[in-house]
């Protein structure tokens, strides 16, 4: 398979499953595992590297919103500042326990048999929040309380486990703290925004010395398309959500960590 190739069906599949409560990181490593997708250090980096592409197709949709608030922070309006330090303390959390924990989750965690597992795990809590009769309070992601914010930026260190799901893991997180299900989706693209920022300047920082034309060129095509696939799918993934819930993305990850289990267990 040709590098082009497989930069395309890594921006396809980042594209599709970062926003989504499936677990980016755990169909990567799926994919690396029965695919001979992305084997290598070079494409260890790359699925870091085209994050931003996932990331930039959500400061397009929200850009509005986003402008508003960077504007109300230098002009006075409570809300924005109020916004912003949310965001920031929602970060914090996956921040520290990235830097004291994060090597050690990476070599011991990483791997097939702990990511089918936690799809199935996390499969099963969000058919469990789908079916909870909440009475959500929040209905705007930018205007929750300060101290809701850090409990979803705490949640979110969880999905540090491979298959967990960032998004899902704050989503799960915003409406049992009592968010609906648009405003907690809307969170976790906003928390994305800083979380994978970070995690893309260190990856790029960490390896540029190994980054040639060739590799960037590889790199832009896999940023592009999963810049197009996200935006696909956000638009689409609001939508659904907010009428059906999330119980075919729980019956997805159910699915996916059995058929995972079955093809490690025979030895594949």
């Amino acid at each position: 398979m040709s590098d082009t190739i497989r930069a395309v069906i890594l921006g396809i599949i980042e594209g599709v499953t970062e926003f989504l409560p499936v677990s980016s990181t755990g169909h990567l490593l799926l994919a690396e595992r029965f695919f001979g997708l992305g084997e290598g250090a070079f494409w260890d980096s790359f699925t870091v590297l085209i994050q931003l592409g996932a990331i930039l197709a959500i400061v397009g949709l929200y850009f509005k919103k986003l402008w508003d608030v960077a504007i109300g922070m230098f002009t006075g309006d409570a809300y924005a500042r109020r916004f912003v330090i949310g965001v920031l303390v929602a970060f914090l959390p996956a921040v520290v326990v990235g830097l004291i924990a994060g090597k050690y989750i990476k070599s011991v965690l990483f791997n097939p048999w702990v990511v089918c597992f936690t799809l199935i795990v996390g499969g099963a809590i969000l058919l469990w929040i789908d079916r909870l009769d909440l009475k959500p309070r929040e209905h705007d992601a930018t205007k929750f309380p300060l101290l809701m914010y850090l409990y979803i930026g705490i949640a979110q260190c969880v999905a540090m486990i491979p298959g967990v799901s960032r998004s899902g893991a704050s989503i799960v997180a915003a409406m049992l703290l009592g968010a609906d299900k648009r405003a907690a989706a809307e969170f976790s693209f906003f928390l994305a925004i800083p979380t994978m920022i970070g995690a893309f300047a260190y990856d790029f920082y960490k390896n540029r010395s190994e980054m040639t034309m060739d590799h960037m060129g590889i790199v832009a095509i896999g940023f592009v398309v999963s810049f197009i696939t996200a935006i696909i799918v956000v638009k689409t993934f609001l939508e659904y959500v907010t009428r059906h819930g999330f119980a075919v993305f729980a019956w997805w990850r159910v699915i996916v960590g059995t058929l995972g289990l079955i093809a490690l267990a025979l030895g594949r």
